[in-house]
């Protein structure tokens, strides 16, 4: 990124001309008959095509990740953007991966997720607002399964469900802290049984765990199928398949799950498609959109959600596990700001040189370039360039990357577009030819006790010291084990600010108790979840949201979206 005087994203996103998609699904062999489009500048891909077309062997994978989050920012999906643009400037087919953005975000305080300067995706204001309709099918599929569930229940509820047990509840795309915990069926006899309810963000959904991780539409049938929707009274799991819910579900989802194809500001092709949280879930785009871009294109860049101990690791032990993918390389992303945060600077002094605070903020980088050589996979630091950025400081940058035999590349895509990413594309080419026997494993084995893969990955990527369980979580346990679930990957929902559970821990803490507080059974995604801190499935709106500043101009332009 840079601060340089240039416009604003949306001036840039308004000012660019765009190619038809049609022409943009060209670069990929795509022939219009098998898209359905979107207006001219979005489409779908019909599964019918992504059923014909053969593997190929010698596509090249690379998975952008980052440091710890900080509020300085670190440019994941801006970065994955500029390398795309720059592949392609090298005449490398590619084709870029990323996720849907939520609306929840977008009208809160995070903002959009379609980059920003000129390392953009486009028609940003509709990729950054309803789209194609994904989130709203998995909303409507979601909360039709929640409607059968309390429909059953009050039609003399032949599964027995116990209304103090249902785990299932509802979803919105919106950020409403006050619907967390609701109670329903009040009004009498004619409203079903009065029970406790609630709603998660539809990122959150394990619908669209699943959508991200089913490879067609019968596994999505399946997957749906295996959703736990709750217990009956004998402790026995109620699930879709019971209710017989999963074909309607399905039925809504048909649409949706067609990747999306859209393009970046210099037309490169992506797929936007899908969008967990990668605090509890696994935050990366549908396998469907990354296997089909795999056989597609060349080279393929996607993007794993907030830090690598996060969506990284999720990527490389859930969905890689899940899909039978195997990176060529990985990309971590850091800025100065950013570690000079994790040195101790306050966010109004990161403007100020402070080769030392970055020294020790860069404990965090070392980190994760250390977790993520433990994949067996080759690294290459991206330096997301902030005009402000000092040599001294960059050098101390470099420095620790030549300490770890690392290659590293400032990168100024932001400002510059794909011709800022050059360098950084030209070292991940060389990385990539460099390491032609791809040696990657997962940091667990699927024969590990969940206990003890939540124990590897809070040792071996946290740095953790010990794992505590509470009372209630091991009661859970139990019965985990006891449903056969041991052979299931662990997704651990901890906050993205630190290695740790405790977001106030920057740097690189290490011998701390990471405290397992709740562990969820994700049937239908394939995975245990263990809670972990003070994670919020339903966030709220900030005291000043960014929905106060949109609105709709006299020419009937969206302003204030950012």
């Amino acid at each position: 990124m840079t601060l340089r005087s240039i416009p604003s994203d949306i001036e840039i996103s308004r000012q660019a001309t765009l190619r038809p998609i049609v022409e943009v699904a060209s670069k990929l062999g795509i022939s219009e008959n098998d898209l359905e489009l979107f207006g001219n500048y979005k489409a779908k891909i019909s599964l019918k095509k992504l059923n014909r077309l053969p593997s190929k062997n010698d596509s090249k994978l690379i998975l952008v990740t980052a440091i710890n989050p900080t509020p300085a920012g670190e440019g994941k999906t801006t970065v994955s953007i500029g390398l795309a643009d720059a592949l392609t400037l090298l005449n490398k087919k590619t084709c870029l991966c990323l996720r849907e953005p939520s609306l929840g975000p977008c009208f809160g305080v995070k903002g959009g997720a379609a980059g920003g300067g000129y390392a953009q995706i486009e028609p940003m204001e509709d990729i950054n607002l309803h789209f194609t309709g994904d989130f709203h099918a998995i909303t409507a599929a979601h909360n039709l399964l929640a409607a059968m569930v309390d429909n059953s229940i009050h039609q003399g509820n032949p599964l027995n469900i116990d209304p103090r047990r249902i785990t299932w509840g509802r979803t919105l795309d919106v950020n409403e802290r006050a619907l967390r915990q609701i109670v329903i069926g009040l009004g009498g006899t004619a409203n079903s049984v009065p029970h406790e309810s609630g709603f998660v963000i539809t990122a959150a959904s394990e619908v669209m765990a699943i959508f991200c991780l089913c490879t067609d539409l019968f596994d999505l049938r399946e997957r749906l199928g295996n959703i736990v929707v709750g217990y009956n009274y004998q402790g026995k799991a109620v699930t879709a398949r019971d209710l017989k819910a999963n074909g309607a579900m399905t039925v809504l989802l048909k649409d949706a799950i067609n990747p999306n194809l859209v393009q970046t500001l210099e037309g490169t092709p992506a797929f936007v498609h899908g969008g967990p949280f990668a605090n509890i879930a696994h935050g990366c785009n549908s396998i469907v959109a990354t296997t089909t871009a795999l056989k597609l294109a060349d080279y393929v860049v996607t993007e794993a959600g907030f830090g690598a101990d996060l969506g990284a690791e999720k990527f490389l032990d859930i969905k890689c596990r899940k899909a039978g993918l195997a990176p060529n390389a990985v990309i971590l992303v850091a800025t100065v700001r950013a570690l000079k945060y994790h040195g101790g600077v306050a966010k109004c002094d990161l403007g100020s040189s402070n080769p030392e605070a970055v020294a020790l903020g860069a404990v965090n980088l070392k980190r994760h370039i250390e977790n993520l050589k433990k994949y067996r996979l080759p690294v290459v630091v991206a330096i997301n360039k902030f005009d402000g950025d000092t040599v001294e400081e960059l050098d101390v940058v470099r420095n620790v990357c030549g300490e770890l035999d690392v290659p590293c590349s400032c990168a100024t895509h932001w400002s510059d577009g794909g011709n800022g990413a050059i360098e950084l594309a030209q070292k991940v080419l060389e990385t990539i030819d460099a390491n032609v026997d791809n040696k990657f494993s997962p940091i667990y084995s699927d024969e590990l006790s969940i206990k003890e893969k939540i124990d590897k990955v809070a040792k071996e990527i946290y740095r953790a010291g010990s794992v505590a369980y509470s009372k209630q979580a091991e009661r859970q346990l139990e019965t985990l084990v006891a449903q056969g679930c041991d052979q299931l990957p662990v997704c651990i929902s901890k906050t993205q600010y630190s290695f740790s559970s405790d977001p106030q821990l920057l740097g690189a803490p290490d011998n701390f108790e990471l405290a397992v507080r709740e562990l969820r059974w994700s049937a239908g995604a394939g995975f245990v979840v263990a809670m972990t801190g003070e994670i919020i499935a339903a966030p709220g709106l900030p005291r000043t949201p960014a929905a106060e500043s949109i609105d709709i101009n006299e020419n009937g332009d969206v302003v204030g979206l950012f």
